[in-house]
């Protein structure tokens, strides 16, 4: 049975972190514990090509992008984006679309850790993975929340929600309703739910939430939206994703409602593909080029310097683009 790094911590006397840092050549260590944990490396067959690679001390000039996959618009546009900035410094990329498989996603962190990629940036949605504090390599994360050490870039998800409801709010809707993925502690992306809120408290109007999980089919969610405009008086509905805000347009016109005449609609994303194909659709745009140019530059830094000081949280401005779907 292949060695982990918790067994080779184990005989080293070491942890699993500096185990890490060692084979990646990460950080300021001493000899001699490097020597303690390249000795039990080799007393436990663990990973040869890695530690040979690791002996020279060279950058791989890899980074690994993890993502839920590259399907939704907005995951493949961010990737592009990676993988042309990356290309550019002389980087390549390896892709893993963890989706919502926390195993996998384990899986894919060990395997870039063999590959001993020079960085990670980590942008998935399962959350609570202790992984994440072991790998002892370069990581930043994109607006999840997945240890203290690892910095988050985001865009401005409170003022997101804000724009929504002021959208909202200027058409004239009255019986307001959410609709957003699972929200789970420490997440940025919850701040959307918070800014929409404390924005229409200020005109002393209420809202009804729906949870719908990012990784329901179409299906499912077309079926939840639809018991939605079936059941509740909206005339107002912000959905914290574009592709969702096209599944409530497809409902409504299925049930005979009309956008924005029945139902205004907001989304979230402002893809290029959704201001290409649905200009129609009033929605928050993230400025996904800019936050992909901060997230590799805070990683390069971290490359070159393990120990250089970065902040926790870095957050970009998004603005509203207006469509039909808020006249």
């Amino acid at each position: 049975m292949m060695a982990t790094l918790d067994d080779i911590a184990k005989l080293a006397g070491v942890s699993a972190t500096t185990v890490s840092r060692v084979i990646n050549n990460y950080g300021s260590l001493s000899e001699k514990t490097k020597t303690k944990v390249f000795e039990a490396m080799r007393e436990l067959n663990y990973q040869p090509n890695s530690l040979a690679r690791s002996l020279k001390g060279k950058k791989t000039q890899l980074i690994g992008v993890i993502l839920p996959g590259v399907s939704n618009p907005f995951f493949g546009q961010m990737v592009q984006e990676i993988e042309d900035q990356l290309f550019k410094k002389g980087f390549r990329i390896i892709l893993c679309n963890a989706g919502s498989d926390a195993e996998k996603e384990r899986d894919y962190l060990r395997m870039l850790m063999a590959n001993r990629v020079d960085g990670i940036i980590a942008g998935s949605h399962n959350l609570g993975i202790e992984e994440y504090q072991k790998v002892g390599l370069p990581i930043i994360s994109f607006d999840r929340y997945l240890s203290d050490e690892i910095p988050i870039v985001s865009s401005d998800n409170y003022h997101g929600g804000q724009l929504a409801a002021q959208a909202l709010i200027r058409s004239g809707s009255k019986n307001l309703q959410i609709i957003t993925g699972a929200n789970h502690p420490n997440s940025p992306t919850n701040a959307r739910l918070t800014g929409f809120k404390d924005e229409l408290a200020k005109s002393d109007l209420d809202f009804d939430v729906m949870e719908i999980s990012f990784s329901a089919t179409p299906n499912i969610k077309g079926l939840k939206i639809k018991e939605l405009l079936l059941k509740q008086k909206v005339d107002g509905i912000f959905c914290t994703d574009d592709l969702t805000a096209l599944l409530v347009i497809q409902q409504a016109k299925a049930l005979g409602m009309r956008v924005p005449e029945d139902v205004k609609l907001v989304g979230y994303d402002g893809t290029n593909f959704i201001q290409s194909y649905h200009p129609e659709l009033t929605t928050v745009m993230q400025p996904i080029s800019d936050i992909v140019m901060v997230m590799i530059d805070l990683l390069l830094k971290r490359v070159d310097n393990h120990d250089c000081h970065l902040e926790d949280n870095y957050v970009l401005p998004v603005k509203l683009i207006t469509g039909e779907t808020t006249v």
